[in-house]
């Protein structure tokens, strides 16, 4: 890709970011979708302005958001031969709107069924995570899976979201977990940006959708991390169906987590 190119993308999703969630920031009301997740003013202004900056950078390249109808995101992943453009305006909804200060925006180039270009930034902490394919992964341009978690599963810390985990597997996790402490803070693409920075230790997901993961699960791949989807598939199709994910950065880490949760990754 032009790297002027992507580096005005990047300046303009920085600026869009701070421009449009940082003022609404626990100001606005909010409405519930009929999944049952919330939308607020912010998701739509976020969306809005990404479209025309994408549109205006590149012209040729269409835009899947996370607010468009399910029908015109299956149209447009099938049609798109020059790529397409994966947005999550603002992931995180639920604490944006209460004033937990985690959030952040997602965005993903998808070529022929694979991640070019993610790109994920937390206006909070004024944070930039991005990854090209076959580059690695940099945060506010220094170069992540350097800072590799050298401790054993039993003294690390879990980052789960137990609500849509299968329910046996969410009481072995609440009864007899395998790590010392555990967290969960709302942000699927911001979840796998902090295991790529090695904050967190494994990660474990029971369903989210292409939105969520394409830029946050690139960056994490890109560092040198591994994941696994629960039935065992590490490299599934980037598509709208909705997946898991069991992940870590450190490869015996990961080779552990897996065990415990009596994952077998094919191919092993």
């Amino acid at each position: 890709m032009n790297q002027t190119t992507v580096s005005e993308l990047k300046r303009r999703l920085v600026e869009a970011a701070e421009a449009e969630l940082l003022p609404r920031f626990n100001r606005v009301a909010v409405e519930v979708k009929a999944d049952g997740s919330l939308l607020t003013e912010a998701d739509h202004t976020m969306q809005a302005r990404m479209q025309g900056e994408l549109s205006d950078l590149f012209p040729d390249v269409v835009m899947l958001g996370e607010e468009m109808d399910a029908g015109e995101q299956r149209k447009l992943l099938a049609a798109a031969e020059r790529g397409v453009w994966v947005l999550d305006p603002l992931d995180g909804t639920s604490n944006f709107a209460i004033g937990i200060p985690y959030f952040c925006v997602s965005l993903a180039l998808l070529v022929r069924g694979e991640v070019e270009l993610a790109l994920v930034y937390d206006p909070m902490r004024r944070e930039l995570f991005e990854a090209q394919a076959g580059t690695g992964a940099c945060l506010n341009g220094v170069p992540q899976g350097r800072r590799r978690p050298l401790t054993p599963l039993s003294r690390g810390i879990g980052l789960v979201d137990y609500k849509r985990l299968p329910a046996e597997l969410a009481r072995r996790l609440a009864t007899a977990a395998p790590y010392s402490s555990q967290r969960s803070f709302g942000s699927v693409a911001l979840d796998f940006c902090w295991l790529a920075a090695g904050r967190v230790h494994v990660y474990l997901h029971g369903r989210h959708n292409l939105w969520d993961y394409a830029a946050g699960l690139t960056i994490l791949h890109e560092a040198g991390g591994h994941s696994v989807t629960l039935e065992g598939v590490s490299d599934p199709a980037l598509d709208l169906a909705p997946r898991s994910s069991a992940a870590a950065l450190d490869t015996d880490l990961f080779r552990e987590w897996c065990a415990w949760l009596q994952i077998r990754p094919h191919g092993d």
